[in-house]
């Protein structure tokens, strides 16, 4: 028989996003009687997320540090013309990891996991089977809204942690090695050595099109493995993503189309970096603030929500510039390019820039130079939606 199920708080989709504001409100609001509805049976699926240590304020750090799994001091990057060693801390957090860590917090009832929410609306949510939960307040974290509302190019990625026969020499992690045959857009390999004889092999293109060709590039990972001099034992898991890099659109549309009313956080709420696809800092950031929120009302997390969502939307209308002169204004093969000029700039240019915090002097640095043909840069600009 269907039942009704009463919380403060029904967070909606159990991953990167909704683990964190659930995290966060059981640090700093305890007596908060959360429910966390998952439809698989983990918490932040099966990801690998990245991210530098200047990603994250200072402020917010007691929510992320925890969950770290692998840390460096830095990276290095490689082009045709030109290779870079960077010193800037940078951090992994493991999918596994992320799930004990959530699963630990939580009391047993707060986890509704192998639930699938079938209607969502700011103070309820019905689930598949005909059980309601009722709540001062309902987040919606499920995936993204209509992605045909926004302009996009894509960030698509195929990755394999490996464990290898034999210990390898790196040092550091690779952030993006440019090196690699360039196909389907700006292509680069990534490497993360997590030990001596454990590493985590990514091949990543910024393209026109979400579609991934899997066997394809997994046959490219395989040869890059093997360049390397590196004998591969065991795939200890794959996975794969298509990231929207973010040109412009309707953001309010996009907004409304994820529910009308209803608090988003995550890839549903819009916040992702439009040059990266990446969603983690935002995702830390509004966790801490939803935690430190007065009130957890329906409404008040819808005002809250959107507010964060369209402020980062329009504070980011540089990389959203950048993004479309990138797609836009230069040849998919020739994109490499941009990137490698962008990596001789200064070092906390570049920090600041993946922060999203980029200064005025920066932004004219990044635009100086003509990183693209000129005319077909202002093409891309005019054709540019803010």
């Amino acid at each position: 028989m269907p039942s009704t199920i009463s919380c403060d708080v029904a967070i909606v989709g159990g991953g990167l996003a909704g683990g964190l504001i659930a995290l966060a409100l059981k640090k700093k609001k305890p007596n908060c009687d959360i429910r966390l509805i998952e439809g698989s049976g983990r918490i932040g699926g099966n990801h690998l997320w990245s991210f530098f240590g200047s990603d994250i304020a200072p402020a917010d750090r007691w929510l992320a540090a925890p969950l770290i799994s692998h840390g460096w001091t830095g990276y290095d990057v490689a082009f045709p013309a030109h290779a870079r060693s960077l010193k800037a801390p940078c951090y992994a957090i493991e999918s596994d990891r992320f799930d004990r860590l959530v699963r630990e917090a939580l009391p047993k009832k707060a986890l509704m996991l192998r639930r699938k929410a079938i209607d969502v609306t700011p103070t309820a949510v019905a689930l598949s089977g005909g059980d309601l939960v009722q709540a001062d307040g309902v987040i919606d974290c499920r995936g993204t809204g209509d992605l045909a509302k926004l302009d996009l190019g894509w960030r698509k990625s195929l990755g394999r942690e490996l464990d290898l026969g034999e210990a390898h020499e790196l040092a550091r992690p690779i952030l993006a090695d440019a090196m690699v045959e360039q196909l389907d857009g700006y292509r680069f390999a990534s490497c993360l050595p997590f030990s001596a004889t454990r590493m985590f092999v990514e091949d990543s293109y910024y393209s026109d099109t979400p579609e991934l060709h899997l066997p394809e590039i997994g046959t490219r990972i395989d040869a890059y493995v093997a360049a390397q001099g590196w004998q591969v034992e065991r795939v200890r898991r794959e996975e794969a993503a298509s990231l929207p890099v973010a040109m412009g659109g309707d953001f309010d549309g996009y907004w409304e189309s994820g529910g009308r009313g209803v608090a988003k956080a995550g890839m549903r709420a819009g916040l992702f970096h439009p040059m990266t696809g990446h969603a983690l800092a935002d995702a830390v950031r509004l966790a801490a603030a939803i935690a430190d929120a007065r009130s957890l009302s329906g409404a008040a997390l819808h005002e809250l929500t959107r507010n964060a969502a369209r402020y980062a939307w329009r504070s980011r209308r540089f990389y959203r510039m950048l993004a479309a002169m990138l797609f836009r204004a230069a040849d998919p093969h020739e994109r490499y390019r941009v990137l490698e000029r962008f990596y001789r700039l200064d070092a906390g240019l570049i920090a600041r820039f993946y922060a999203g915090q980029s200064t005025l002097v920066d932004r004219l640095r990044v635009l100086n130079g003509r990183p693209v043909p000129i005319g077909r840069a202002m093409q891309a600009m005019r054709r540019h939606i803010a």
